[in-house]
């Protein structure tokens, strides 16, 4: 077996990486499994490209994934990156840190609305759910760590119509599912996007195929991009990952590490990990690639 290291040029695998579920535990909202951190490490020191790309912010990243990884020894040359905010905020990843954020304001949920939809929560919703005030760009609530989630899937049905109507007084066009209010223009610039544990509001240009896009673009001023590639992630939306890989001529497969929501139709091959879910199936799936590099001896402490 080759074992590839940093003098190869050429990886034998790029991944783009979403962060909740696959790598970060939805329940405890951090990386809980230490093999990941490890398997990670061991990937990044094998010239694998790594993208984390999320709708989480770039201090969520900072505090709870590249915090972790910079303690456990990041090596000094690699090819990591993140784009959050599903592609609205980004920034090169090494063993020093987050490099330089970007944010791009052209998308930004309008002051307005924002002021409107913080102090909804405060006023009405506060008890089952937090205000996202990392965030940059898009609006997020999600569930409190001390809430029961079934109490928090009720107001989030509430919340999320209340939102609805916020945007709607304030003249943005909105889409929440099937139902859509223009704006004067008659356009939609905006859209509600509940997930099980958040609500996102966010421009109707963000998504998981742009921060793959973005994510690629960085990787390519480094070096040749592998031409293997596999993305990851619990929700519909990170189907879109893959779906931009392949549009682009890359041999992928998607992983799915909540096919329960449903296991879409696709050109190229869907991956589930037996019957693991989240960060169990993200774990497994980083474990098989570390082994199948054969970096195995790597991963393990002396």
């Amino acid at each position: 077996m080759k074992h590839w290291g940093m003098r190869d040029t050429l990886s034998p695998l790029g991944l783009l990486l979403d962060v909740d579920g696959p790598i970060a535990s939805p329940v405890s909202r951090t990386i809980a499994t230490p093999s990941i951190i490890t398997d990670l490490i061991s990937l990044a020191g094998a010239n694998v490209p790594i993208a984390f790309i999320t709708g989480r912010s770039s201090t969520f990243i900072r505090e709870k994934v590249v915090a972790p990884l910079r303690a456990a020894g990041l090596p000094e040359s690699m090819r990591m990156y993140g784009v959050c905010e599903k592609g609205a905020v980004w920034f090169p990843i090494t063993a020093a840190g987050m490099g330089e954020i970007v944010v791009d304001d052209s998308v930004a949920l309008p002051a307005a609305a924002v002021d409107m939809l913080r102090n909804l929560v405060a006023d009405g919703f506060s008890d089952t759910m937090f205000f996202d005030e990392t965030k940059q760009v898009m609006v997020s609530v999600e569930q409190r760590t001390d809430a029961d989630h079934g109490r928090y899937q009720a107001a989030a049905v509430e919340f999320n119509e209340a939102a609805f109507g916020v945007m709607v007084e304030l003249g943005l066009g909105i889409r929440f599912g099937d139902r859509v209010v223009p704006d004067q223009a008659g356009t939609v610039g905006f859209r509600i996007d509940p997930t099980i544990i958040s609500t996102d509001i966010e421009s109707v240009t963000l998504d998981k195929d742009r921060g793959a896009e973005r994510a690629l673009a960085f990787f390519s001023e480094s070096g040749t991009l592998p031409r293997v590639w596999r993305s990851v992630g619990d929700s519909r939306s990170d189907y879109l990952m893959a779906d931009h890989l392949h549009a682009a001529g890359y041999d992928v497969s998607h992983v799915d590490v909540r096919p329960s929501d449903g296991i879409l139709e696709r050109p190229y091959p869907v991956i589930v990990e037996g019957s693991l879910i989240h960060d169990a199936a993200g774990a497994e799936f980083l474990r098989y690639w570390v082994d199948k590099l054969g970096l195995r001896k790597a991963a393990t402490p002396n």
